[in-house]
Formats: C-alpha cells, sequence, structure tokens
C-alpha cells in the first residue's frame, strides 16, 4: 500500500500521516491524477506486484476518518481488498475501463497547471485568471476544484 496526497502543502498532508505505517508520498506536480484520469478524492487504484492495474481508479475509502463528513465507512471497501490480498479475488466492478479525459478537463489540467506555475512564480493576477478558467471548464473535478482552494484562500474544510 502507498499513500499518494495531491497537495502543495506537505506540512498540511504530514499531521494527515501521522500513525500511518505506509509511505506517504506527496504529488505537488499533480501528476497522478493525469496518469490515471483522477477527478476526486480519495481515489484508489489496485496494482498488483506485477505493475499491472488490476481494478481501475474507484472513489473508495480506507479509513473511516471523514466519516462524519461523508457518511461512508470503509469496511466494505476494506473486505475487498483483504479478499484480493489473500486470495485475489477482485469485485466485479473492476473490469470496467476508465475513460479518458474529455477534452475541457484536459485543458482545465493545463490551465491549473499554469496557475500553479504563476502562483509560484509570483503572479497572483496571472494565477486567479487560470484557476478560475480551470474550475469553470471542469468543475466536477475535485482533484482541480478542492486542489485550487488553499492556493486561493479558501480553507478547504472549512
Amino acid at each position: 500500500v502507498i499513500a499518494v496526497a495531491i497537495d502543495e502543502n506537505v506540512d498540511v498532508v504530514a499531521p494527515l500521516a501521522d500513525g500511518i505505517t505506509y509511505p506517504v508520498l506527496v504529488d505537488t506536480e499533480h501528476r497522478l491524477p493525469e496518469l490515471y484520469a483522477v477527478n476526486n478524492v480519495p481515489t484508489v487504484v489496485w496494482i498488483d506486484e506485477d505493475d499491472r492495474i488490476v481494478r481501475p481508479n474507484a472513489n473508495e475509502f480506507g479509513s473511516d476518518m471523514f466519516t462524519e463528513f461523508t457518511g461512508i465507512h470503509c469496511e466494505d471497501h476494506m473486505e475487498q481488498v483483504r479478499a484480493w490480498v489473500r486470495d485475489g479475488t477482485v469485485p466485479d466492478d473492476a473490469g470496467y475501463e476508465v475513460a479518458d479525459l474529455a477534452d475541457d478537463e484536459i485543458t482545465a489540467r493545463l490551465h491549473f497547471r499554469l496557475a500553479v506555475h504563476a502562483r509560484r512564480a509570483g503572479r497572483a493576477d496571472v494565477a486567479e485568471r487560470h484557476f478560475a478558467e480551470a474550475k469553470a471548464l471542469a468543475p466536477h473535478d475535485f482533484t482541480i476544484v478542492r486542489a485550487s482552494m488553499p492556493l486561493t484562500g479558501v480553507d478547504p474544510f472549512g
């Protein structure tokens, strides 16, 4: 198991990783969402020892950390993971194919990248424009909308 946080701020992620016994990586460049067409968090991808995706990305919870907020418990998903580890059983939905990103989603991610680059370069005006365009093009892409929040002064948990 490897966790990947899609975030700009390692200091914000670090407390969430306290007590976790597996590696937690931080993807400040947002490469994982682009490579695996991830548009929501949390998302899991099951990859076996041969680097083969055995279950494409799916919105699942690996803990009950946010159960109060979402109403979703992790136990069903964790039982599926245990069955896969024990005997290779994968859920019935493991055969679905993740669709390619739509043109608007691709363009939104490009605007997001430009916004992040502009922000890092101290060009808040340019960043603001590109963040807004990214969110307008992909309003349901949580990896863009949620990731933009702390970068534009909005608390994603508040």
